[in-house]
C-alpha cells in the first residue's frame, strides 16, 4: 500500500513540476497594465451587475404593485356587476388594466435605463483599462530599448 502511495506521488510530481512554473513566472516581467485592466474590468462588471439587479427589483416591485391595484379594482368591478351596475364594472375593469399596464411600462423603462447605465459604465471602465494597459506597454518597450 505504501509503495502505491509513494509511486503515485512520484508520478504526480513528475507530471506537474511546480518548480518549472515558478521559474517561468520569475523570468517574465510583471505586466502592471494587465493588472490594472483586469481590476477595472472587474469593477465595471460589478457595477453593471449591481445596476441590473436594482433595475430588476424595481421592475418587479412596480409589476406587483400594478397587479395588486388591478386585483382590487377587479373585485370592485365584480361587486358592481353583481349589483347590476355594468357600466361602473366595465370602467373599473378598464381602469385596473390601464394602471397595471402603465406601472409595467414604467418598471420596464426604469430597468432598461439602469441596464444601459451599467453597460455604459462597464464599457467606459473597459476602455480606460485598455488605454492604461497600452500606455504601460509603450513605457515598458521604451525602457527595454534604453536598457538594450
Amino acid at each position: 500500500m505504501k509503495k502505491l502511495i509513494g509511486l503515485s506521488l512520484l508520478t504526480i510530481g513528475l507530471a506537474f513540476p511546480y518548480s518549472l512554473y515558478a521559474q517561468s513566472d520569475e523570468s517574465e516581467p510583471h505586466d502592471h497594465g494587465d493588472h490594472v485592466e483586469d481590476r477595472l474590468d472587474q469593477k465595471g462588471d460589478r457595477i453593471e451587475a449591481r445596476l441590473d439587479q436594482k433595475g430588476d427589483r424595481i421592475e418587479e416591485r412596480l409589476d406587483n404593485k400594478g397587479d395588486r391595484i388591478n386585483e382590487r379594482l377587479d373585485q370592485r368591478s365584480e361587486q358592481a356587476a353583481a349589483n347590476g351596475n355594468d357600466k361602473l364594472a366595465e370602467r373599473l375593469d378598464r381602469k385596473g388594466d390601464r394602471i397595471d399596464n402603465r406601472l409595467d411600462q414604467k418598471g420596464e423603462r426604469v430597468n432598461e435605463r439602469l441596464d444601459n447605465k451599467g453597460a455604459k459604465i462597464n464599457d467606459r471602465l473597459d476602455k480606460k483599462g485598455e488605454r492604461v494597459d497600452r500606455r504601460m506597454d509603450r513605457r515598458a518597450k521604451t525602457r527595454k530599448r534604453k536598457e538594450g
